[in-house]
């Protein structure tokens, strides 16, 4: 890889690394966990990197790329005792904590529940939150924009009678 495109790459991991950090924070419990994750995602966009289509966004390929290897990583260590699951140390990081009370408290629980959704129903979420259109969503994780569309209101009421059912 040359210069100029080791410069373009890292000016890009720079401006979206964000992505990067909210994968990882969704799919591991631990800090080192995350670090590994992080590093093995970095690792493997950089292999990638010459193969990047520039007819889709930068941030559509990084999220499909972090998605795939945070899923693989998820899949391996799913043997482990202290695998990936909704703890509450990874929710709240996930969250906007800039927000307090009750609104901080729903989206606390909101992140609580999207990090209970299988993979793929999680990564879909992960997306949409960002308002990414369903068409980018799609391309990320291989699937139709139907099938996004479908999962999407299906998580929503989900989501919905979990909430109802806190209340209660």
């Amino acid at each position: 890889m040359n210069t100029t495109k080791k410069t373009l790459f890292a000016q890009s991991m720079e401006q979206h690394k964000g992505i990067v950090y909210k994968v990882v924070n969704a799919y591991c419990q631990h800090q080192d966990e995350r670090q590994d994750l992080a590093q093995e995602i970095l690792t493997t966009m950089w292999l990638a990197y010459d193969s990047y289509d520039a007819t889709y966004k930068f941030s559509t390929w990084m999220y499909r790329i972090a998605l795939n290897v945070a899923i693989s990583y998820y899949r391996k260590d799913s043997k482990r005792v202290d695998k990936v699951n909704a703890n509450e140390e990874c929710i709240v990081q996930l969250a906007d904590l800039s927000q307090r009370g009750e609104r901080s408290e729903e989206i606390r629980l909101l992140y609580q529940f999207i990090g209970q959704l299988d993979t793929l129903n999680k990564a879909i979420m992960l997306l949409y939150l960002e308002s990414e259109p369903y068409e980018n969503i799609a391309n990320s994780l291989g699937i139709s924009k139907t099938n996004v569309a479908t999962r999407i209101g299906r998580i929503k009421q989900a989501l919905k009678h979990q909430f109802e059912a806190q209340e209660s």
